[in-house]
C-alpha cells in the first residue's frame, strides 16, 4: 500500500472517530411566545369623583333626571343622596340582591369605582323640596319623630335624622323631599317582608314597617315628602 493511500485512510478514519466522539447536538428549543402579562389588578376604590360621575350618570337621567330630580313620582330622587348609599344600592342591583330588571341592566356593567363616582355626582346636587298633605301631617309627624310604641314602630328620625338627611356613615339614606308615591311603595314592600339582602342592614326596614297600617304609611310618606332642612325639620304642607 502506498504511503499516500495510508495517509488518506488515516485521515478518513480520524474524521470518523471525531464525529463519533462528538456529543450529539441538542435540538433547538421550540420557539415560544413570551408569557402574556397578567392583567393589572384593579386598584383600591377611591372616593367618588363627581366630575367623572357626571359623565357616567347620563344613562340615569332618563328616569332620575339630569340633576337627580325625576319628573315623575314613580322614580326616586337621587339628588343630595349620600355617595356610599347610592354605591351600595348599585352593588345590590348588580348582584341581583335587590330585584329590579331595569336597574339590574344598568348596574351590571358598572365597576365599584363607577358606582362611587355616580354617587358623588348626585350627592352634590340639591333635592327639590316637596309638599305634605295638611290632613296627614299630624300623624306623619308623630310617627316620624316619636314612632308608635303600641305598634312596635320606632321613630324614623332615630336613623334618618330630624331633618331627614340620614346618616352617611351608617349608610342610612336621606329621606327629606322624597316622593310620597315612592316611599309608600317601598314601605309596603318592606311591610310585606321584601328585603334587599340578608345582612343586618337589610333586615332593619322590614321589622320597622311591619306594624304600619296603610293609613300610617300614607301619612308618613306624605310627611317625608314635605320634610326639608329649613329650621329644625320643618315640613311644608298643602
Amino acid at each position: 500500500m502506498s504511503f499516500r493511500l495510508v495517509l488518506a485512510l488515516t485521515a478518513a478514519l480520524g474524521v470518523g472517530l471525531l464525529q463519533a466522539q462528538a456529543p450529539a447536538e441538542k435540538p433547538a428549543a421550540p420557539a415560544t411566545s413570551a408569557p402574556a402579562e397578567a392583567a393589572a389588578p384593579a386598584g383600591p376604590v377611591k372616593p367618588g369623583d363627581a366630575t367623572a360621575g357626571q359623565a357616567k350618570s347620563t344613562v340615569c337621567a332618563a328616569c332620575h333626571g339630569m340633576d337627580g330630580n325625576p319628573a315623575t313620582a314613580q322614580y326616586p330622587k337621587l339628588a343630595g343622596q349620600h355617595e356610599n348609599y347610592i354605591s351600595r344600592q348599585i352593588g345590590l342591583f348588580k348582584a341581583h340582591t335587590r330585584d329590579n330588571p331595569i336597574m339590574i341592566g344598568f348596574a351590571t356593567p358598572l365597576s365599584e369605582q363607577d358606582a362611587h363616582d355616580i354617587g358623588a355626582y348626585f350627592a352634590g346636587k340639591t333635592s327639590l323640596p316637596g309638599v305634605a298633605d295638611t290632613k296627614l301631617v299630624a300623624r306623619g309627624e308623630l310617627l316620624y319623630r316619636g314612632g308608635d310604641a303600641s305598634a312596635h314602630v320606632p321613630a324614623c328620625m332615630a336613623c334618618h335624622g330630624p331633618d331627614g338627611r340620614g346618616n352617611p356613615g351608617a349608610m342610612y339614606p336621606q329621606l327629606s323631599g322624597q316622593y310620597a308615591d315612592y316611599v309608600t311603595l317601598k314601605l309596603k314592600d318592606w311591610r310585606d317582608g321584601k328585603t334587599w339582602g340578608d345582612d343586618d342592614r337589610a333586615k332593619i326596614m322590614p321589622v320597622v314597617a311591619k306594624g304600619l297600617s296603610d293609613g300610617d304609611i300614607a301619612a308618613l310618606a306624605s310627611y317625608i315628602e314635605g320634610l326639608h332642612a329649613v329650621g329644625t325639620g320643618a315640613t311644608a304642607a298643602k
